[in-house]
């Protein structure tokens, strides 16, 4: 609000600048008919002060788009934190053959990450993966499902790769309900699969 407030001053400031500078112009050019070199004066000083407003306003708006560019850097670069520490637990759990109750709080804080930053196509992925999980690690072993678990984080690295170059064309539109389900589902998944490692 307080950007648009300023940008309608400076745009305020040089249409009165430029009305002002008009009207003094034609006084101007009525008292000083016999010297040119007065107008000449007159439109320099208005042309400045014009440029001046002008190029103000435009540096102001550069500003915010640079403010907003490094603020989507940054959050990019957390997303993507978040997806690696997600995809190195799954590694790491896979490599012991093993899921232990230190891998699944783990989950639980990665399900928590992820509400705040992943795409809703990301939640609904990592569902049926946290349901596939649930699943297949009943018995604490997963030296027998590594390749099915393998397929399985495929499907939501496919999701997580969309989400961070932004390719994916055929991006469903989620309603904020269905987010907010998602979530909790994944948060809900999450400690079943706590309570039942235990």
């Amino acid at each position: 609000m307080f950007k648009v407030t300023k940008e309608f001053a400076y745009l305020a400031l040089t249409f009165l600048t430029l009305v002002a500078g008009y009207a003094y112009l034609r006084y101007a050019y009525k008292v000083t008919d016999s010297t040119p070199f007065t107008q000449e004066i007159v439109l320099i000083i208005l042309g400045t002060i014009a440029t001046v407003f002008i190029t103000a306003l435009l540096l102001n708006k550069q500003s915010s788009v640079e403010i907003e560019k490094e603020q989507s850097i940054k959050f990019l670069d957390l997303k993507a934190q978040t997806y690696e520490k997600l995809l190195d637990l799954m590694e790491d759990m896979v490599s012991q053959n093993s899921i232990s109750e230190l891998d699944i709080t783990k989950l639980q804080f990665i399900t928590h990450r992820l509400a705040i930053f992943a795409s809703p196509d990301v939640l609904n992925e990592y569902t049926g993966f946290l349901d596939f999980i649930k699943t297949v690690s009943k018995d604490g072993n997963l030296s027998k499902d590594a390749d099915v678990i393998s397929q399985a984080l495929g499907k939501l690295t496919i999701q997580i790769r969309f989400d961070l170059l932004g390719e994916n064309k055929e991006q469903k539109v989620y309603s904020i309900e269905q987010v907010k389900k998602m979530i909790r589902k994944n948060s809900d998944n999450s400690l079943h699969l706590n309570i039942e490692h235990r």
